[in-house]
């Protein structure tokens, strides 16, 4: 099986964000796109929906990320600006209709055929909102 260039995998929330994810306050922003023929910048669209495309930050609270970046951007396509689900500094958020876009970052190539490509991936999704408490497990 073959995927194209740009696919896009549903995905659970469980398996991007196992211990969860706070989102980073005043994060949320109008996400843009830049047209390099005229320097410019809009507001982004999504090419397949036609929404409009924001997004914001949020702090992994995966264990296993010690020491590694741990802040990353998920883009949230919606008909208007999401808002904080309870507005208070970094609270815990869970994504609807989460997906994952795989792609290869080319980003550090350095001229000369030396290129540092690497797997990267991109995070949408239809939603934001209150994390659901977890049920504490008893200590056995």
């Amino acid at each position: 099986m073959a995927f194209k260039n740009g696919s896009r995998l549903p995905v659970g929330m469980q398996n991007v964000f196992p211990n969860g994810c706070h989102l980073v306050p005043g994060s949320i922003t109008e996400a843009m796109d830049y047209d390099e023929a005229t320097g410019r910048r809009s507001p982004a669209v999504d090419k397949y929906t036609g929404k409009p495309v924001f997004q914001c930050r949020v702090s992994d609270m995966d264990l296993d990320l010690e020491g590694r970046q741990r802040e990353t951007v998920v883009k949230i396509l919606a008909d208007r600006m999401p808002t904080p689900p309870t507005g208070t500094p970094f609270e815990l958020v869970e994504f609807d209709g989460l997906q994952v876009t795989p792609y290869v970052d080319t980003g550090r190539c350095q001229g000369k055929g030396k290129c540092m490509a690497r797997m990267a991936f991109s995070l949408r999704a239809t939603g934001i909102k209150a994390a659901r408490p977890v049920p504490k497990q008893d200590a056995a």
